[in-house]
Parts: C-alpha cells; sequence; structure tokens
C-alpha cells in the first residue's frame, strides 16, 4: 500500500531519480496542455456541436483525474514535512487554501456547477475552465517566483509605478488641453484622453486615437518616450530581483551543504534536508549534487 509520503512525493515535482513521480508529472501536464486545446477547440461553435459528445466525455475523464488528484493531495499533505503545522488537520488546510489547492479545486468546480444551479452560461463555464492551466503551478514556479521577486523588490518596483501614474495623468491632462478642441469626440476629458495615454505609455499604441494637431504630436512622442523609459525601469527591476532570488536560494543551499560537510559526512537526515531545500527552492538535482562534489573535492583539499 502507498504511503502518503510516498504519495506525496509522487503528485509532487519529480526528480529524475524518481521515475514514477516524473511519468505522474508528464501525465497529468499532457492532460492540462490537452484541455486547454480542447477548452478553446469547443468555443468554436461548428466544432462544439459536431464533437459534442467527445468533448462531453474528455470532460468528464478531465473532471475525473483531477479530482481523484485533488482528493489525494488532501490526504498526502498530512505527511508534508515543510509545513508550519504539526498537525494533520492544520496540514490539510494549509493544502486547501493554498493558491494551487484553491486552483486545483476551481480546475474542477466549473464542471460540477450545473450540477446544482442547473443551466448556465456555456462562455462561462468555458473560461472558468481554462483555470486548469494554473495547474501548471505544480510543476514550474514562475508565478510564485514572479510575486516573491516583486515583494523583495517592493519599493523600487512602487516607485517605478508611482513614476509611470504621474505620466499617465500628466500626459493625459496635457492631450486633452490640446486636442480637445481638434478632436471633442476622441479626447472628450482626462478620464477618456487616459485610454490614449495608457496604451502609449505601454508602447503597444493601437492607433484607434491618436493626435492630429502639431503640439499634440509632440505631446505625443513625448510620452511615448516617457513609456519606453518607465517599462524599461520596471523590466530591470524584475529582471534584477529575479537573479537576485535565484543566487540566493544557491547561496542558502550551498551554506546547508557546507555545514552538513563540516563533519566529513553526510548523515541520511541531512540528505533529506537538502532535497527538501532543493524541491522548496526548485532548483534541479545536477546543480546539488554538483555542489555536493565540489564541496567534498574542498574539503578534501583542504585537508
Amino acid at each position: 500500500m502507498i504511503t502518503q509520503q510516498r504519495m506525496l512525493q509522487i503528485l509532487e515535482r519529480g526528480s529524475k531519480d524518481d521515475r514514477v513521480s516524473m511519468m505522474v508529472d508528464r501525465l497529468l501536464g499532457l492532460l492540462i496542455i490537452l484541455n486547454i486545446f480542447a477548452i478553446s477547440l469547443e468555443s468554436i461553435e461548428r466544432l462544439s456541436q459536431r464533437y459534442e459528445t467527445e468533448f462531453w466525455l474528455f470532460e468528464m475523464l478531465s473532471v475525473t483525474v483531477f479530482g481523484i488528484e485533488y482528493l489525494l493531495r488532501i490526504w498526502a499533505s498530512k505527511a508534508n514535512e515543510a509545513s508550519k503545522y504539526s498537525s494533520a488537520l492544520g496540514r490539510r488546510l494549509e493544502y486547501i487554501f493554498s493558491f494551487t489547492g484553491l486552483i486545483d479545486l476551481l480546475a474542477i468546480l466549473p464542471s460540477l456547477l450545473p450540477l446544482f444551479i442547473g443551466e448556465t452560461d456555456l462562455r462561462w463555464l468555458r473560461a472558468m475552465r481554462l483555470i486548469r492551466l494554473f495547474k501548471i503551478s505544480h510543476y514550474s514556479s514562475a508565478l510564485e517566483d514572479l510575486l516573491s521577486a516583486i515583494r523583495s523588490e517592493m519599493s523600487s518596483f512602487g516607485a517605478a509605478l508611482y513614476l509611470l501614474l504621474i505620466a499617465l495623468f500628466m500626459s493625459s491632462a496635457v492631450m486633452y488641453l490640446v486636442e480637445n478642441e481638434a478632436q471633442p469626440e476622441k479626447f472628450s476629458s482626462i478620464p477618456e484622453t487616459m485610454w490614449w495615454s495608457l496604451i502609449t505609455l505601454t508602447t503597444v499604441g493601437y492607433g484607434d486615437v491618436s493626435p492630429v494637431t502639431a503640439i499634440g504630436r509632440i505631446v505625443g512622442a513625448i510620452t511615448a518616450l516617457m513609456g519606453v523609459c518607465v517599462v524599461a525601469m520596471l523590466t530591470g527591476i524584475v529582471a534584477s530581483a529575479f537573479s537576485n532570488q535565484i543566487a540566493q536560494r544557491k547561496m542558502i543551499i550551498e551554506a546547508e551543504i557546507a555545514h552538513a560537510l563540516s563533519d566529513g559526512l553526510l548523515t541520511e537526515e541531512e540528505l533529506m534536508k537538502i532535497e527538501q531545500m532543493r524541491r522548496e527552492f526548485h532548483l534541479s538535482q545536477e546543480h546539488v549534487n554538483a555542489l555536493i562534489t565540489i564541496l567534498k573535492e574542498k574539503d578534501h583539499t583542504i585537508l
């Protein structure tokens, strides 16, 4: 019988040494991707009508698999040693109300809603089922890393957003003053002009609204240049935060490995702690193995 600890290992992001976990990861990942394609194709009316039975059967299969996965994750979360709670209930509630836990629940709810509330708008159900894309968060830390990077540079990020806000209001006000008379239907007020200002500052520039006066075009050019500067600043802040975060994680796990090797050997408990940190920091097994080898050789050289 599979233990809760083993089930947790299988369902979480697997390492190359764990073939079962890797296979489960790939199968679930493939099912998530196929769901996105199926939901998109189902929105095409002629395909939806022609393959209605096939779409329904695939949806039932997906909901069943995702539902079983969700229940197994709740059951196995009792064995999560990385949890800040010691009780089984605390660990399970921690998973249920975590970001990934809520996504897992929302992945199956849209298909269950018609059973409780009757007929619903299919367009909304399809849109809600697209939440399944976020289930990839179990196997990729991209969203978590992005939020963590923004939090770590919150002051710099906030300052850049403040500059963007100033540029938005100033350019909107000036453009309203110089273009309102020439184009009263497009620049009818400062809030209305903010649409033009926002898409210009973000360098999108749809072209549906554009200045026609000479002064307006000068203001538009300045606004576009300001947008390039602000967007470049925001991009640089996030990129730098990502880089610093990865470097910091590598330093922490390297320090842990060095501490574990201070007595010349790695115990089973120390290896488990290193593996837990590796999973938490989403580092590759190869990188950790390389660190262990390098630090072992370094210790031998010192001796």
